[in-house]
């Protein structure tokens, strides 16, 4: 069989730890950022560590993990 192919959006948004979790950029920081408090701007800064329920779905597209 051939290998499965990881599904390219993920490889973009996500960063799978070596522990196995997985880790994503914060939401709602695109644009728009002007109407935004500052708490919120600065609460949003680096990234997070997703539960085990929306780490499960993101793991399916990625069957050896992200390099």
């Amino acid at each position: 069989m051939p290998k499965m192919k990881t599904k390219s959006g993920v490889k973009k948004r996500f960063k799978i730890t070596g522990t196995g979790k997985v880790l994503a950029s914060q939401a709602g920081k695109r644009h728009g950022m002007i109407k935004r408090t500052p708490k919120f701007i600065r609460n949003a800064r680096g990234s997070v560590v997703l539960e085990p329920g929306d780490a499960n779905h993101v793991k399916k597209f990625a069957p050896y993990g992200l390099d």
